[in-house]
C-alpha cells in the first residue's frame, strides 16, 4: 500500500533549510570560538615572549647601571689621584723656589731693615717689618721690584708708632715669579739674615 504524504511540501522544505541554517551558524561560531582561541593563545605566546625580553633587557640595563656607576666611580678615584699627583708635583716644583724666595728676601734687604713677618698665599707674598725710615722702605721696594724672584711691589701701610727712635713699620704685597731663573746663577750662600729670615718665617709663615 503507498504511503501518501499529507504535510505540504513546501513546510518540510522550510524547516529542512532552517536546519541548514542552524547548523551552518553553530559550525561559524565554532569556527570563530576556535580561531578566537588560536588567536588568543598567540597572542599570550608573544606577550609571554616579549615580557620575557624585555626581563631580560631590564636585568641588562640593571647590570650596565652598575658597571656605569664603577665607571664613575673610578672615574672619581682618578680625578682625586690626579688631583693629589698635581698638589704633589706642585709642592715639589715649589720646594726650590721657598728656597730662593727666602735668599732674595736676604739679599734684597737694605741695612736698617728687620722683617717681622713673611706669609704666603698662593704666589701672593705679604712682608711686614720695621724700618729706619721710608726711604730705606722705598729701597727695599726697587730691590724687590729688580729682583728676578719677586715682582710687582705694593706698599699698604707705613707708620711711626712712639719715639723716633723705634722706627717705622710697614706691611707691604709681592708676587712671586714663578718661572726658573738661568743655569749660571751662583749658588744660594746661607748668611745670618738668612737665618734670621727662616726664623721669622717659621713664625709667621702660613
Amino acid at each position: 500500500m503507498p504511503r501518501i504524504n499529507l504535510l505540504p511540501w513546501r513546510d518540510l522544505e522550510r524547516k529542512r533549510k532552517r536546519q541548514e541554517f542552524m547548523f551552518a551558524a553553530v559550525g561559524a561560531i565554532v569556527v570563530a570560538l576556535l580561531v578566537g582561541l588560536l588567536l588568543r593563545f598567540q597572542y599570550d605566546a608573544q606577550i609571554s615572549h616579549q615580557n620575557d625580553r624585555n626581563q631580560y633587557l631590564q636585568s641588562q640595563i640593571e647590570i650596565l647601571d652598575h658597571q656605569i656607576a664603577e665607571i664613575l666611580d673610578l672615574e672619581q678615584q682618578r680625578k682625586r689621584l690626579s688631583d693629589r699627583i698635581e698638589v704633589i708635583q706642585k709642592l715639589q716644583s715649589s720646594r726650590p723656589e721657598a728656597v730662593h724666595l727666602f735668599d732674595q728676601l736676604v739679599r734684597l734687604l737694605p741695612d736698617g731693615i728687620y722683617l717681622t713677618s713673611v706669609k704666603q698665599t698662593d704666589r701672593r707674598i705679604q712682608i711686614k717689618g720695621v724700618a729706619e725710615s721710608s726711604t730705606r722702605v722705598s729701597a727695599f721696594m726697587r730691590n724687590i721690584d729688580g729682583s728676578e724672584w719677586l715682582k710687582d711691589p705694593s706698599l699698604e701701610i707705613i707708620e711711626t708708632k712712639g719715639g723716633s727712635d723705634v722706627g717705622s713699620s710697614f706691611v707691604l704685597y709681592a708676587n712671586q715669579v714663578a718661572a726658573q731663573p738661568s743655569a749660571d746663577k751662583s749658588k744660594i750662600k746661607t748668611s745670618n739674615k738668612t737665618a734670621a729670615v727662616l726664623s721669622v718665617a717659621q713664625g709667621g709663615t702660613t
